[in-house]
């Protein structure tokens, strides 16, 4: 029994949501986290083999202080399922790099819980499992905004504003879209401080930047209800240009961005904290292996191709 997880990617609002405006996140079902159920002889108990990590995690239902984010998941699955640990292995990869902003930690637990709950042959509504999963989130940040484990277990659009429920978004129709890595490392916190120190230098021409990332992501969610690609891929390269305004864009940035417009994208951005890391590209499904091509030649050191809407709107 095999179990997965998408990785997310904020879709547009980044930077703009720490001033209380409205972001936009998705679930990037190209890069996920994958979790096996394997028998163990009876009376082994339930372990947990995170293979990329080369570490062997044994649960147990009763233990206090869990501090691995991996155990705990699997003993609050348990505990919430009201039964005993399996004699199982649960054998955890994913493909989603870490500490990248793509939800590795909330793919990867969600994929251990599912194969838990799989293990025990029980069910857990996503309600539920979105609850756990949240709970294991602080672990890694901390006081979490909540969007990247909705993102993941309902794997869904999610509508984000900061001090409020993140909300789901239906999809009017498939929407298609490529997301390249620079190959240069991105640390959200340093360009979120820079931005911040911008305001404060700039408050009325930042703030009005800020507004306009605001006002791009209210039509972008009716756009999306909508399944109006063309008026999205817009919107994405409106908010593109509002984020290098704002010093957050980077020289392998704008390559990729405009690689993939001038081979027909419909829209382009960053995507994240900028100044490296990710970007996307709103595509036509006939235009996805042109642009992926173009971005591969401008220096994109991996691409990935995913879908929102119609059959790939499920739960693995």
């Amino acid at each position: 029994m095999i179990t997965s997880a998408p990785a997310k990617f904020i879709l547009l609002g980044e930077h703009a949501v720490v001033y209380g405006f409205p972001a936009i996140a998705a679930p990037l079902n190209g890069l996920c986290a994958h979790a096996s159920v394997h028998p163990a002889p009876v009376g082994a108990g339930l372990r947990i083999e995170a293979l990329d990590m080369n570490e062997v995690l044994p649960v147990e239902l009763e233990a206090d202080a869990v501090d691995n984010a991996l155990a705990l998941t699997a003993q609050k699955v348990l505990k919430a399922l009201n039964v005993a640990p399996p004699d199982a292995v649960i054998r955890v990869t994913s493909h989603i790099p870490m500490a990248s902003g793509l939800g590795s930690g909330a793919a990867v637990s969600t994929a251990v819980a599912r194969a838990v709950i799989n293990a025990v042959d029980a069910d857990i509504d996503d309600d539920a499992l979105n609850d756990i999963i949240y709970d294991i989130e602080k672990l890694y940040h901390g006081t979490p905004s909540g969007v990247d484990n909705t993102v993941v277990v309902y794997q869904k659009p999610v509508y984000f504003l900061r001090g409020q429920p993140p909300q789901l978004l239906d999809i009017g129709g498939a929407l298609h879209f490529i997301i390249a890595d620079t190959g240069e490392p991105s640390l959200t916190k340093v360009t979120v401080a820079d931005v911040r120190r911008l305001y404060d230098e700039q408050p009325h021409v930042v703030g009005n930047t800020l507004a306009d990332i605001g006002a791009i992501v209210e039509r972008a969610r009716d756009a999306i209800r909508n399944g109006d690609a063309v008026a999205l891929g817009s919107l994405m390269t409106a908010n593109h240009h509002s984020l290098r305004a704002l010093n957050v864009s980077s020289d392998a940035l704008e390559r990729l961005v405009d690689a993939a417009i001038d081979c027909g994208a419909l829209g382009a951005k960053l995507s994240g904290g900028g100044r490296g890391g990710h970007m996307i590209a709103l595509v036509a499904p006939d235009t996805i292996e042109a642009v992926s091509a173009a971005l591969s030649s401008a220096g994109a050191v991996h691409i990935v191709h995913t879908q929102l809407g119609a059959d790939h709107d499920h739960n693995p």
